[in-house]
């Protein structure tokens, strides 16, 4: 502080005032020499404080989590990188166990997700196939109703003549696609069950017998021939379930040219929405899963020098507690409280200073300030700031903490 500078000028004066005061003393009386013009005393006007050397950067650091120390990988003097695990805990076989299942958790519900919007893609995407399918689907139920009301009218009203006359030729030529198969079955009919040439020629049989039966009962049934109250029954609920048939497939095309089946997009929309909760659930899960691991390791938070550690395994630890500090020596700085609000308005971020050691008083440092608080502080009676100056040229025998001399020339 200023303090000093004062100190060191009222030393000087007195020493001036020792010496004017013997010369006196001590001479004799003379005939008066000369008279020379006494230079004036140009008094120091640098400002000097007081600070402590510093390293560049320091921390202490804790577990985040409370626990067993299963591993110590580090000791005091140590050199680390940030980042480097110093220690760990132990219960990391579980944990890890945890994290592996939330990730298989993960895994399956985005395949799940994945499965569920191809499906409702694929729906989107088979729509006009589904489209003309059902088309088709009405087509042939009403195709059915109208076979089935033509069959109950001939059973019930007087066919037409020209009805009449087609049926009996289908008849007749049903006769003889059946005469046809008879006779080209003939000579197979004793073969064993198993030839295949056999089983062929019985297929065509059997069919050309059942095509001549259908053509012979439609001819009865337009001729009246063959009719009875069994066969109107039966001909009159063939009408209502192709009626039944009809109805469903003009819904399913009606519901279909609206788009896909409503019941099966709710469906898919349904697991897409399960899907995204599971995922979300996982994330966190694996989330937590890696904090807790990564809670008991202890690591480096800078590039540094292990200036304390205090764990040893099986030591029991609380979350919070510090138990080591690392120190950044790559740098050094000087750190001094002795600035006033007198003082610190002559100083300037980027001024440079000299630095002085009590432990090396011959050894000159220069330094750069780099920092000034902008909180006060009260000390000693007066208001202080810190200020923080980089020190260029350390000599290698100083020691964090020393006390030394910061001159600010002016």
């Amino acid at each position: 502080m200023k303090r000093k500078t004062i100190i060191l000028m009222f030393l000087f004066l007195m020493v001036s005032l020792l010496l004017v005061s013997c010369q006196a003393l001590g001479s004799t009386p003379t005939a008066a020499p000369d008279a020379t013009e006494v230079p004036l005393a140009v008094l120091d006007s640098a400002l000097v404080v007081e600070g402590r050397l510093v390293p560049k950067e320091t921390v202490q650091i804790a577990f985040n989590s409370s626990g067993e120390v299963a591993e110590v990988l580090v000791e005091e003097g140590d050199v680390v990188q940030r980042g480097q695990v110093l220690a760990r805990l132990g219960n990391r076989e579980s944990l890890e166990s945890t994290l592996a299942n939330a990730r298989l958790e993960l895994a399956a519900a985005n395949q799940e997700l994945l499965t569920a919007e191809q499906a409702l893609k694929q729906l989107e995407k088979d729509l006009p196939t589904a489209q003309t399918t059902a088309l088709q689907t009405l087509t042939a139920a009403r195709d059915q109703l109208r076979d089935a009301e033509r069959n109950l009218r001939a059973l019930t009203t007087p066919a037409e003549q020209f009805d009449i006359d087609e049926a009996k030729a289908n008849l007749a030529l049903a006769k003889k696609a059946l005469e046809k198969a008879q006779e080209d079955y003939e000579p197979w009919e004793n073969k064993p069950e198993d030839n295949l040439t056999r089983a062929a020629f019985l297929s065509k049989l059997a069919a050309a017998q059942k095509a001549y039966d259908a053509a012979a009962r439609l001819v009865n049934n337009l001729t009246g021939t063959y009719t009875n109250d069994f066969d109107q029954a039966q001909a009159e609920a063939e009408v209502q379930i192709a009626q039944a048939r009809v109805e469903i497939a003009q819904q399913e095309y009606d519901q279909l040219l609206l788009g896909p089946d409503p019941d099966e997009v709710a469906l898919l929309q349904g697991r897409i929405e399960t899907a995204k909760q599971r995922i979300e659930a996982a994330n966190a899960a694996i989330k937590a899963a890696e904090v807790a691991i990564s809670n008991l390791e202890l690591k480096a938070t800078i590039d540094g020098t292990v200036v304390e550690f205090n764990l040893i395994p099986g030591q029991r630890i609380s979350p919070g507690a510090l138990v080591a500090r690392i120190a950044d020596f790559s740098e050094w700085y000087v750190e001094t409280d002795n600035l006033t609000e007198l003082d610190v308005v002559d100083v300037e971020v980027g001024e440079t200073a000299i630095v002085t050691a009590d432990a090396l008083p011959e050894v000159e440092m220069r330094a750069t300030v780099e920092r000034i608080s902008d909180i006060s502080e009260e000390k000693r009676g007066d208001i202080t700031y810190t200020v923080r100056l980089r020190v260029d040229n350390v000599d290698p025998r100083l020691r964090w903490g020393m006390t030394v001399v910061v001159r600010f020339e002016k």
